[in-house]
């Protein structure tokens, strides 16, 4: 909205009296910087800019570092704020939006579903505190669950589309459970990426199916983005917090809107519309964008 706030000041009025602190408002490592600023927080700073893969990156760059030694506590997630006519046209025109349910708006955002058509666009943060377990230990923090894998991935494919068999996210969550040092059959449940578009659900699909060959209704996959829609480059810190709930209450999250699933997925409990009691030990989280970035984390119970 900055932006474009802007650019229609610009264009009406002129360039004078734009405020000095435009650029500041829209360059996307300024969320970062602001809350350095505010706090104090003088290690590495940074905000990388992949589209819906963004916080779960953020993530996933944090754990590098704590791992690399270079800090013992990281501030790490995303916000976005993107509703906004131009993005709005931007999505639509690249039919990436959902557009049969415009009447009936609470049942658009439809993961999986047989009768998905596109995403419905939300705003939102997710912010997680990650540190290394000796600094946390020693300041007697209660641990809530461990980053024990990450791992990212190009499809050097299609600027929006993935590649149809899911080949580059698979890439990622192999990555990923090989950092944790797990097999699939560890994982209990997935937090899945799907968006409620045909072709980028189809792919993701195809990547599970690879991936837990031979799994069936033990291994519990939804989407949290047919309860609050997709955050864009905030989505994946806000499921990664979805993630360290259902391992700290052993309630799996469910899918709204499943009414007749992807028949290529239904080998796996989905579970639609309440969630499930099931206590799990490892959970894997993707994040996918435009460009072809994946990124994919396993969080682990403690």
């Amino acid at each position: 909205p900055a932006m474009t706030a802007a650019a229609r000041h610009v264009a009406e009025r002129g360039p004078r009296r734009v405020s000095p602190f435009l650029v500041p408002s829209f360059l996307a490592n300024l969320a970062s910087g602001q809350v350095s600023i505010r706090h104090g927080l003088r290690g590495p700073l940074g905000a990388p800019v992949t589209a819906c893969a963004a916080s779960l990156q953020a993530i996933g760059d944090a754990v590098r570092i704590l791992r690399n030694g270079e800090a013992d506590v990281m501030v790490a997630g995303g916000a976005e704020a993107c509703l906004d006519p131009v993005s709005l046209a931007g999505f639509s025109a690249a039919r990436a939006m959902s557009t049969k349910f415009n009447d009936d708006p609470a049942n658009a955002s439809r993961p999986f579903d047989q009768a998905r058509d596109g995403f419905v666009m939300g705003e939102g943060a997710g912010i997680l505190v990650l540190e290394t377990e000796a600094h946390a230990k020693a300041r007697g923090a209660r641990i809530l669950a461990e980053v024990s894998g990450y791992g990212t991935s190009a499809d050097a494919y299609h600027v929006t589309s993935s590649s149809p068999d899911g080949e580059g996210g698979l890439r990622a969550m192999k990555l990923a459970l090989a950092m944790a040092g797990l097999t699939p059959d560890d994982i209990g449940y997935v937090n899945a990426h799907s968006t409620s578009t045909p072709v980028g659900d189809a792919a993701e699909i195809a990547a599970l199916t690879t991936l837990f060959e031979g799994r069936g209704k033990d291994l519990g996959v939804s989407s949290s983005k047919s309860m609050f829609g997709h955050l864009l480059g905030a989505a994946g810190a806000v499921e990664a917090i979805a993630c360290v709930k259902a391992l700290e209450t052993g309630l799996l999250p469910p899918s709204r809107n499943l009414d007749h699933p992807d028949e290529a997925i239904e080998r796996f409990e989905l579970i639609p519309g309440q969630a499930i009691e099931r206590p799990v030990d490892h959970i894997l989280t993707n994040g996918f964008g435009f460009g072809g970035v994946n990124a994919s984390a396993v969080f682990s119970h403690v």
